[in-house]
């Protein structure tokens, strides 16, 4: 064997390898979105219409976690509100010259959540017959109140403070206020999610405060509230994969790809909705759906942003983000940057992952709340 010969051979190829390998990165580095980048820009231009709850109860840090935890909460945001000062920083909220208040502002989905379960997460969290503050923590910034941002949610939050004053839970009057929200501003990045990021500070200072023993002698069993548990949820899934193709089993289970133009949806004209296959969980709308030329169905957004899960995987030459179910964690495909404007986003979708739902249909098939979009 003359290995001279071989490597005169392999050593341009190897060459030429490493050039093809960065030209294409290179060429395709700008239509990679990362999965940390997407939830914003989903969750922006999602055409769910989201709604904002504002709470104080205390220390914001202590009031973060009992909403995210929940169903159909996109986002919680720590911040100060109720007071005259303008873009206000913790050192001058803290120093009670500024009338805001610690307090959370709370992103979620209608659909998947009612505010008055909000309320009832709310009223588990605080001692709601403090009028000086929230247990250790006393003075004007750490009082507890409920900001409302409509006629609807003051009705239900006075009903609820009623409810809860008349349950004979507490020997003290309820003093927390309700009262029209005002301008909510965005606490520094240091007090965001600062349970997750401090996690053994958050741990002392919730034992310190005596918050947690104070709720668990108060409620008791009745301390968590659960969200409503979703019709997702509730199916068989080993059963259901069984009446899928060999395709759809793949693709959904193992992540693979069908053949590009030679699938059911990828020119789909009609109007309705997109679902997962497996779980039925409603993912796109037919309003959203646009051609790129790619032989897949093809959307510039998400129906619903909490039925989808991004996970960042390896690709040939870089890293890619996969599109998945929530409940069903079905594999629907990837989200790329190259999509039309406003949001910029391409979710390039298996067809086999889909169960399509035409408008006509909506409401025979559980999912009415969607036909008046077309």
């Amino acid at each position: 064997m003359n290995f001279r010969k071989i490597k005169l051979y392999v050593l341009p190829i190897a060459v030429i390898a490493v050039i093809i390998y960065f030209g294409y990165a290179s060429f395709h580095k700008n239509k990679i979105v990362q999965a940390q980048e997407v939830w914003s820009m989903v969750a922006e231009e999602s055409s769910v219409n989201y709604e904002t709850a504002i709470f104080a109860g205390g220390c914001f840090w202590s009031m973060e976690a009992p909403f995210e935890k929940l169903e159909g909460v996109l986002s919680v945001v720590t911040g100060y509100t109720g007071g005259q000062k303008v873009n206000p920083t913790y050192a001058e909220v803290s120093s009670e010259t500024t009338g805001h208040l610690e307090a959370v502002e709370v992103r979620y989905n209608p659909n998947q959540i009612t505010y008055e379960m909000l309320l009832q997460v709310f009223w588990r969290s605080v001692d709601p017959t403090d009028a000086e503050g929230q247990f250790i923590d006393h003075g004007a910034q750490y009082l507890s109140a409920v900001y409302y941002n409509s006629n609807e949610q003051q009705k239900l939050a006075e009903a609820s403070k009623k409810a809860l004053a008349l349950s004979g839970r507490f020997d003290k009057p309820i003093v927390t206020k309700v009262l029209p929200a005002l301008t909510f501003y965005k606490a520094e990045e240091n007090h965001q999610d600062y349970y997750k990021k401090n996690p053994i500070s958050y741990k002392i200072n919730q034992l310190g405060s005596g918050r947690g023993t104070f709720l668990d002698k108060t409620w008791g069993n009745d301390r968590d509230v659960k969200s409503p548990v979703s019709d997702y949820k509730n199916f068989n899934k080993a059963e259901k994969l069984k009446t899928l193709t060999k395709l759809q089993y793949n693709v959904t289970q193992y992540g693979a790809d069908e053949q590009p133009f030679h699938n059911e949806y990828w020119d789909n004209k009609a109007e309705g909705i997109y679902v997962d296959i497996v779980s039925g969980e409603p993912l796109f709308s037919s309003n959203d759906q646009f051609d790129p030329n790619t032989g897949w169905p093809s959307f510039s957004k998400v129906l619903e942003p909490n039925n989808i899960v991004f996970k960042e995987s390896d690709g040939l030459f870089s890293a890619i983000t996969e599109v998945k179910s929530h409940y069903a964690d079905s594999s629907l495909g990837h989200v790329f940057n190259d999509g039309p404007k406003p949001t910029g986003l391409r979710f390039c979708i298996n067809s086999a992952s889909l169960k399509f739902i035409p408008k006509d249909e909506l409401e025979k098939s559980g999912y009415g709340m969607y036909a008046g979009q077309f």
